[in-house]
């Protein structure tokens, strides 16, 4: 089990999941590209799906929290302001999907 901790450079338990919670938000983040990928293959043009932005905003808030956690301000701010534009655009969607 230690070689797990020594693996991912952290001296305690505690500090292992939070690697892996930041882990974790890092492959949903990056899933979202995925996923537009996939979509606009099959439509055989550019498309941002809906789920895009759900991914967006599920792995930006884990990312957000990892670099709270971490204290680091650069990666705060990044991820911070990314929240923003992921909250707005999926706000847009559904008041035009309302307006519909």
């Amino acid at each position: 089990m230690n070689a797990a901790l020594e693996f991912v450079h952290v001296d305690t338990w505690l500090e292992f999941w939070w690697v892996m919670f930041g882990l974790t938000g890092q492959l949903m983040f990056s899933g979202r590209f995925l996923v537009q990928w996939i979509v606009s293959e099959r439509e055989g043009r550019s498309v941002i799906p809906l789920a895009f932005w759900y991914f967006s905003i599920a792995g930006g808030v884990i990312l957000f929290a990892y670099a709270v956690y971490r204290r680091d301000p650069v990666f705060i701010l990044g991820q911070s302001l990314g929240l923003i534009v992921y909250a707005r655009n999926l706000w847009l969607i559904h008041t035009e999907t309302r307006r519909d």
